[in-house]
């Protein structure tokens, strides 16, 4: 298995370690928020040095070809699941998201059935990014709030502390819908380039 296969490797085995520390950190406070964040961006870190690696080097693979959008998949999927459990996140967000991803893995097998390859274009590596940017926010918001209330800095229920609060979650509401609309975006404009393949049907 070459470098950049093992960086793919290496994100699919941080999903659930990354999913255990969202799911417990809200109950265990800054600790486990600061871990879940180094988790989650070594994790994202593989994702941008596999596709550059494979390509500098010419280590492009079929396993990488499958491998890697999936892994991608799986990591932010993973991530919103826990962040919506713990309320952190809408659901409304995690079903865009996965109505996408179900969209464009429908027209990606009918693509295949008529000998047809939908390539990848700027809006899905852009919504990549924005989701794992948004994600990113919500734990460094997380991790800041647990933080400073934990050493006493700042009372978060009252005065300035409570209106950091409330913008640490309007930020991270924020990202997360504007990842959400990235996404939406994204999947349009793969149907529309698509919209060729349903003619006859």
């Amino acid at each position: 298995m070459n470098l950049p296969n093992k960086l793919t490797m290496v994100r699919i085995i941080l999903i659930p370690v990354v999913a255990i520390l969202l799911l417990m950190a809200p109950e265990h406070g800054w600790p486990l928020w600061l871990s879940a964040g180094l988790s989650f961006g070594a994790a994202a870190i593989t994702d941008a040095l596999d596709g550059s690696i494979a390509r500098k080097r010419g280590l492009i693979t079929d396993f990488g070809k499958l491998m890697d959008p999936v892994a991608d998949k799986l990591l932010v999927t993973a991530a919103l699941v826990c962040l919506v459990a713990s309320g952190l996140c809408s659901a409304w967000v995690l079903i865009i998201v996965l109505a996408r991803e179900f969209l464009i893995t429908s027209i990606r097998m009918v693509a295949v059935t008529k000998g047809t390859v939908i390539a990848a274009n700027i809006w899905g590596k852009l919504k990549t990014v924005i989701q794992i940017a948004a994600i990113v926010t919500v734990i460094v918001c997380q991790f800041a709030l647990s933080l400073l209330g934990d050493l006493g800095l700042l009372d978060l229920s009252v005065g300035v502390g409570a209106i950091i609060s409330t913008v640490a979650c309007w930020l991270s509401e924020g990202m997360l819908w504007i990842s959400a609309a990235i996404t939406l975006i994204s999947g349009a404009v793969y149907a529309i380039d698509a919209r060729h393949l349903f003619k006859d049907m």
